[in-house]
């Protein structure tokens, strides 16, 4: 099964941004959907963000308007560009394709000042 590298997170103020990515060595990268999942110290994961092969999006309501999704199938990454950080948006973030279970060692975003 396909599986990611997520990269990008770190330390950011409140009202920070920050871009993560995520990439695999896969083929057939293009025909999947990929989805950026969350998930904070004490709490379940969490959908952010999908994205399909042909670029069509969603967000969870609590992202919505400052974060966005998008893929750059050549390069076999999807990105999770993410503005006006809240405290409540710390947490270890993680992408995957969509149905499967294969989940990547994920990235950290604290956001704290």
């Amino acid at each position: 099964q396909m599986q990611f590298v997520e990269s990008g997170g770190g330390l950011v103020q409140p009202g920070g941004s920050l871009r993560l990515s995520c990439t695999t060595s896969g083929t057939m990268f293009r025909i999947f959907v990929i989805d950026w999942y969350r998930q904070a110290p004490g709490l379940q994961r969490e959908l952010v963000a999908g994205i399909t092969g042909l670029g069509n999006t969603n967000y969870a309501d609590s992202v919505k308007g400052r974060f966005t999704i998008s893929r750059d199938n050549a390069k076999n990454t999807v990105y999770l560009q993410m503005n006006s950080l809240k405290p409540e948006d710390t947490a270890a973030y993680y992408c995957k394709v969509r149905g499967t279970s294969t989940w990547g060692q994920g990235t950290q975003v604290t956001v704290s000042s």
